[in-house]
C-alpha cells in the first residue's frame, strides 16, 4: 500500500529564479559628473575639469540607489552611455561624499529635512532694502542654515538706489558677516570679487532681485524676472528651479527658486555655537545644559561680557539666531 501525504499537492511551487549574489558591480570605469539641473527625474550633469566647458549629460538616478536622494550641486559617477549624444541616457550608480550641505525643514516643527545644494563654499543671501521690504527673520534663518551646513555667508544687499542699507549693515557687523551693496546697473566689481572661483548659492524672497543679478552675472542665462506685488509687497516666484551656473570669470553660481520660509527644524541649537569661536571659548564654565539663551541664569557668557571679554552687541546677534532656530522671529 502506497503512502500518499494529503498535503504535499498544497505545497508551494519553488521560484525558478537565479541564485542571489553577493557580488555587485564595482563601476570602476564610471565617470564623474557634476549636477547641474534636475527636471522631473531626470538630471543634466556636466563632465569635465572645472575650468572648462564639459559636456552636458542627461541621466537617471540608478534602481540600486533606492531612496537616496541625488541634488544639485552633488558630484556623482555615471554608468552607460555618457557621450551626451541627443536621445542618450546615462545612469547615476553612485554619488560621492558631500563636502558641505544647505538644508532646510518645511516648518519648525517638521523634522524631516529637505535639502537643497551639496557642495557649496558660500552662501550668498540676497536681501533688498525696499520694495520688498528687507525681512531681518529670513536673513537669521539663512545664517544658522549656512553656519549648520558648512558654508560662509554673504550678504548681497540690492536696489541700494531705493534706500540707504547702512542700518541693515550695522545689525550684522558684530556677527562678522561679509557683504556688498548693488543696484540696476550698478557696479558689479565687489561682488565679482567674492565669487570668482567659488561655487556660492543664491537664496532669498522672491522679487528681490536674484535672477536679475544672475542675468547680469551670466550673459545668456536667461532666468525669468518678476515685479514685486503692490498690495503684498512680496514677489512673484520666476525661478522654478535650482540651476547651477559657470560664471564667466571662474567659479559657478546655483539661482535657487525664491523662498517665503526656511525652516531649521533639522538644526542641532547645541552646534550653533560652534561657528562663533570667541563665544564657544567662553561657554566651558556653562553649567552642564546650558543653551545660552537670554533666559539662562547662569551662563557664561553674560559673566563674559560683563568682564569685557566679548562684545554685547554680538551676544545679542547670536541669541537673535538662537531664536530664530526656535521659530522666535
Amino acid at each position: 500500500m502506497s503512502r500518499y501525504d494529503e498535503h504535499a499537492q498544497y505545497d508551494r511551487p519553488r521560484r525558478r529564479t537565479r541564485p542571489r549574489t553577493k557580488d555587485r558591480p564595482s563601476y570602476d570605469d564610471a565617470v564623474v559628473a557634476h549636477v547641474l539641473t534636475i527636471d522631473r527625474g531626470r538630471y543634466t550633469c556636466r563632465i569635465g575639469d572645472p575650468g572648462d566647458a564639459g559636456r552636458l549629460v542627461t541621466a537617471m538616478k540608478a534602481r540600486q540607489l533606492g531612496r537616496k536622494g541625488v541634488i544639485v550641486g552633488d558630484r556623482v559617477r555615471l554608468d552607460g552611455d555618457s557621450t551626451g549624444t541627443e536621445g542618450t541616457l546615462a545612469r547615476i550608480v553612485e554619488v560621492e561624499p558631500r563636502d558641505t550641505l544647505l538644508r532646510r525643514s518645511a516648518d519648525d516643527d517638521d523634522p524631516v529635512e529637505r535639502p537643497l545644494v551639496a557642495n557649496a563654499d558660500q552662501l550668498v543671501i540676497v536681501v533688498a532694502v525696499a520694495n520688498p521690504e528687507p525681512r531681518q527673520g529670513l536673513i537669521d534663518r539663512c545664517l544658522v542654515a549656512a553656519y549648520d551646513g558648512g558654508l560662509e555667508p554673504l550678504l548681497c544687499l540690492t536696489k541700494t538706489d531705493l534706500a540707504d542699507p547702512a542700518a541693515l549693515l550695522a545689525t550684522y557687523d558684530p556677527l562678522g558677516v561679509d557683504a556688498v551693496s548693488t543696484h540696476r546697473d550698478g557696479d558689479l566689481t565687489p561682488l565679482v570679487e567674492r565669487l570668482r572661483d567659488r561655487t556660492s548659492v543664491l537664496v532669498g524672497h522672491s522679487g528681490v532681485g536674484k535672477s536679475t543679478l544672475v542675468n547680469a552675472l551670466v550673459p545668456g542665462a536667461d532666468r525669468a524676472t518678476g515685479v514685486v506685488n503692490v498690495v503684498t509687497g512680496r514677489g512673484r516666484h520666476t525661478s522654478t528651479s535650482a540651476q547651477v551656473l559657470r560664471l564667466p570669470f571662474g567659479g559657478w553660481i546655483v539661482d535657487t527658486p525664491g523662498i517665503r520660509s526656511f525652516g531649521l527644524a533639522h538644526v542641532d541649537p547645541a552646534n550653533l555655537i560652534q561657528a562663533f569661536p570667541d563665544l564657544a571659548a567662553e561657554t566651558a564654565d556653562c553649567p552642564r545644559g546650558c543653551t545660552h539663551t537670554e533666559t539662562e541664569p547662569d551662563c557664561a557668557l553674560d559673566d563674559a561680557v560683563a568682564a569685557g571679554r566679548i562684545d554685547a552687541e554680538r551676544l545679542t546677534s547670536y541669541r537673535r539666531l538662537l531664536a530664530s532656530r526656535e521659530g522666535r522671529d
